[in-house]
């Protein structure tokens, strides 16, 4: 009889620790079914860190560029602002120019008729839009489809596009805020 007890207790025992093994390999089985959506949060979570770089760079150069800006002295109703004069407060037209003819336009490269095309076009547009918004009480001159456009008089035969509208945007701000001005 004790034979018999030792058999059912080994069984038993043998089978409890199958069964544990079982629980066990299960648990890891259905834990292995999480790793893709890991992985697809993990890949979100890189895409984000990915873009708040992006968006620090930029922040960052703007920052530059705003400096420089500081630096140089910016256009202001067609006169230097206060930045360039000396200590004596003597005015210095040397200091803060830029662009090919120190125009306060910045050199987005192109041929002399892009440039000027597209200043002279830019500048037009944007004095018209800027008295119908002055009429408004509006002022905000990116809201004008020849601004987002940015290609009135621009010809294919004058060279590059994106050049081409860097200049009219630029030429356009100016104009827009003389014609809002009343000049």
């Amino acid at each position: 009889m004790k034979l018999i007890n030792v058999k059912n207790i080994g069984g038993s025992l043998l089978g409890l620790m199958l069964l544990f093994g079982a629980v066990i390999m299960s648990g890891t089985t259905a834990q292995a079914q999480y790793w893709p959506n890991q992985d697809q949060y993990r890949r979100q979570r890189d895409y984000e860190r990915a873009q708040r770089e992006r968006e620090r760079q930029i922040q960052i150069e703007r920052e530059r560029q705003r400096q420089e800006q500081d630096r140089y002295g910016t256009w202001d109703n067609r006169t230097w602002d206060n930045r360039n004069q000396d200590r004596n407060g003597r005015w210095d037209n040397n200091r803060g120019r830029r662009g090919r003819n120190w125009d306060g336009y910045g050199n987005y490269g192109g041929s002399y008729e892009l440039r000027q095309t597209a200043l002279n076009a830019g500048y037009n547009e944007g004095n018209k839009a800027g008295r119908n918004d002055r009429r408004s009480g509006r002022y905000d001159p990116t809201r004008s489809s020849a601004y987002r456009n940015a290609n009135k008089d621009y010809n294919s035969r004058m060279g590059d596009r994106y050049a081409y509208q860097q200049y009219f945007r630029a030429a356009f701000e100016n104009g827009y805020s003389d014609g809002y001005n009343g000049y």
